[in-house]
């Protein structure tokens, strides 16, 4: 499909209400059109959805939208319909629905009213879905996360390995794979699995400029997190916790304070969990805690804060966490509290695992540990992790270490030092290792090497430990050391290391400073700010009172930019209200009327004089677990390892079993069922469940003597029974 620039933003305006395209937009929708595969790496709040959902509405056929997680799906719908007056535009199609519904879906796709269908790769699997999209036009797949294809991904989902072949399987047509986190690494293997490797690249900043970016000491958590959040009243924020448990703690806290708070998390019945995150959604509530399961559902454009209680896993995760923070264009804070105690602990979680799984996860756990004791600029160090080149001086004091720089010093003699042991050890050691090595001191390893690396080691025992750690993180960012993947991390020194060991130049160095004086940043500087405050809120509250009425988020109405250009510019007829910042002639029509009026009234009232044009302001640019459970029981892992891998103990991880099972997803338990039975013993235990209600656990207690099988050994069959027959 053939179409000019200028036509592309005319449909941008109308369609969406915006004047122009973001970055790479444009370009990267034509090459689409053009019928060009593509992969899209695009921060999050970059505009990735714009660049399917624009071609999608002026193409012939559906396009194919595939994404993980049903509560994101039913939120772009619902963003779609807005700019509409007829719904059948966007579809979800999903175990949600129920039959009739999945009949008016594939009826709208068959007659042409819909441009976009979104759905999960379990869903494009089934035959009967499969043989209906071959018999409709699609227009191309958007592979939206596109990071859960790649095994080096943080948030890796087996099923999203075989959307090649299932493309394969319903029809040819372009592919554009979309995601806000993805190393160079993760980029190659998500080309390479969906076969795009000739398409092309759009590789847009990972920058986030209206993001601040502070890492804070973990002392006092709770009340420090309670006196942050009560200076941000009516404000949406998140708080990240690593456990459930800690979760409904911090929730609970919060809540007592006087705090509207929530807990979200996988262990809460599915009910409460969609209840929570709609009431979060509507501003019901001003704060969701959360384990890292709750955060790629969402589609929040004003949250303001996103607060980590513990340290992420590592810094895609952590990238995309907190890019749930400033979707809107708005300033968003991002305050995570950092302890090395909760470095024990991820480290804590690797065990049970694989060696080379081990290996991979400390190593992600060390790049959080670098980013987190780093004195440089952390928007600089974080953008560098994803291979990306950023001068610091750019940061405009927007992360803490720019905003109060730690001291520095001359460090050539040390870096000099570091390099000259490296090499002397021969490039064989780790960061840990390296460190020990220069304050002299050692572990089973090190000995092991004695004999070679005695005039290294203690060469640098006038400094700590935590010193030459910190140099060597410094000394890598600068690309004088490099770690070697294949091997986990040893350190290696690059070609500039070696000049620099011939010729020392000046290496400026920085060491930690004492963060008991840091202040928390100031939450007043926001990009786009009403100069009618009166009014914003005004309109705030009704588009939090129209969202109920209808069952909407207010954000989807009209973000808040929107909001804000209103009570700037006043608009008080449907024309005016179009011109609005992300509003357009659809939302002005559907969602408008209300707004006008009450905007009217409060002109009226309050004898303001308009402007006389509207001007429009551009504004700046767990699962973990049922993988991991899976992927164990793939490798025939027993169940008190796979427990032991994930800090749970048995009663925990039969529970997260059951939960995957009831999900419709099967688990390979045949070594250990067949290790406690014979086959045949097996057939009549399955038989039994055939006949019990709903596969009875207590019919099953009565049935077997606990001589014959503990209580989890029923569960273990029971479990068994749904994976093997009833799914």
């Amino acid at each position: 499909m053939s179409i000019s620039k200028e036509t592309l933003n005319k449909n941008l305006k109308s369609i969406f209400g915006f004047n122009s395209f973001r970055a790479d937009q444009a370009d990267i929708i034509l090459n689409l059109l053009e019928g060009n595969d593509s992969m899209v790496i695009m921060p999050t709040g970059g505009g990735k959805s714009m660049c399917y959902q624009l071609p999608a509405l002026i193409s012939d056929g559906c396009a194919i939208v595939v994404s993980p997680l049903i509560a994101l799906m039913k939120n772009q719908v619902d963003v779609l319909r807005g700019h509409y007056q007829n719904d059948s535009i966007a579809h979800v199609l999903n175990s949600s629905l129920t039959k009739t519904q999945t009949i008016q879906v594939k009826e709208d796709i068959k007659s042409g009213k819909t441009k976009l269908l979104y759905v999960a790769p379990e869903s494009l699997v089934k035959t009967e879905n499969t043989e209906f999209f071959r018999s409709v036009k699609i227009s191309f797949y958007a592979i939206d996360e596109a990071h859960c294809i790649s095994e080096w991904g943080h948030d890796f989902r087996p099923e999203y390995r075989k959307l090649k072949q299932i493309i394969d399987n319903i029809g040819t047509a372009p592919v554009i794979a979309l995601t806000a986190t993805a190393t160079p690494k993760v980029r190659q293997d998500i080309m390479k699995n969906l076969k795009i490797n000739d398409g092309k690249l759009y590789l847009d900043s990972f920058n986030r400029s209206n993001l601040f970016y502070e890492i804070r000491p973990k002392k006092d958590v709770a009340k420090q997190i309670i006196q942050y959040i009560s200076t941000r009243k009516g404000e949406s924020g998140i708080v990240y916790c690593l456990s459930r448990k800690k979760v409904e703690e911090i929730a609970e806290t919060l809540q007592i304070n006087g705090i509207k708070a929530l807990p979200y998390h996988a262990g809460l019945e599915a009910k409460k969990r969609v209840a929570h995150q709609e009431a979060f959604l509507m501003d019901d509530c001003d704060v969701i805690v959360a384990t890292i399961a709750f955060g790629m559902g969402i589609d929040k454009p004003d949250i303001r804060y996103v607060v980590h209680h513990d340290i992420p896993k590592s810094l895609e995760g952590y990238y995309q966490e907190t890019g749930r923070a400033g979707r809107d264009g708005g300033k968003g804070d991002l305050i995570t509290f950092y302890d090395y105690k909760d470095i024990e602990k991820l480290e804590k979680f690797l065990q049970g695992k694989p060696v080379a799984e081990q290996e991979v996860g400390r190593l992600l756990i060390m790049e959080t540990i670098a980013f987190s004791e780093t004195s440089m600029c952390r928007r600089k160090y974080l953008l560098h992790y994803f291979g990306e080149e950023f001068d610091a001086v750019k940061c405009d004091n927007m992360c803490d270490n720019c905003k109060d720089p730690k001291e520095k010093t001359e460090g050539k003699k040390y870096v000099k030092l570091l390099l000259e042991g490296v090499f002397a050890c021969r490039e064989r050691f780790k960061p840990k290792e390296m460190a020990s090595i220069m304050i002299g001191d050692s572990n089973s390893l090190i000995k092991q090497h004695m004999s070679q690396i005695e005039h290294v080691f203690g060469s640098g025992k006038d400094k700590s430990i935590g010193f030459w750690h910190s140099i060597i993180r410094q000394v890598y960012v600068k690309q004088l050391l490099t770690k070697e993947i294949e091997s986990y991390g040893t350190l290696k020194i690059t070609e500039a290391g070696k000049e620099y060991i011939k010729k020392p130049y000046s290496f400026e160095i920085t060491e930690d400073h004492d963060y008991d004086n840091m202040n928390i940043p100031d939450s007043s500087q926001q990009k786009g700010i009403a100069i009618d405050q009166v009014l914003f809120n005004i309109l705030k509250d009704l588009r939090k009172k129209v969202g109920k009425e209808i069952g909407l988020p207010p954000a989807i109405l009209f973000m808040e930019p929107s909001l804000i250009d209103m009570a700037n510019q006043y608009p008080t007829t449907i024309e005016e209200m179009a011109q609005v910042q992300g509003v357009g002639q659809g939302k002005a029509k559907k969602y408008g009327q209300d707004f006008i009026n009450a905007i009217k009234e409060y002109v009226d009232e309050n004898e303001i004089d308009r402007p006389q044009d509207i001007i429009v302001r551009t504004v700046a640019n767990t699962k973990s677990n049922k993988i991991y459970i899976i992927q164990s029981l793939d490798k025939k892992l027993w169940i008190d390892d796979i427990a032991k891998g994930k800090g749970l103990n048995r009663v925990e991880l039969l529970n997260e079993m059951e939960e995957i099972v009831e999900k419709g997803t099967r688990l390979n338990l045949d070594h250990i069922i067949l290790d406690m039975m014979e086959p045949d013993e097996r057939e009549d235990i399955h038989d039994f469940f055939k006949d019990t209600k709903e596969f009875s656990f207590d019919e099953a207690r009565i049935e077997f003597d606990e001589d014959e099988f503990n209580d989890d050994e029923i569960r273990l069959l029971r479990i068994d029974f749904i994976s093997k027959i009833a799914n």
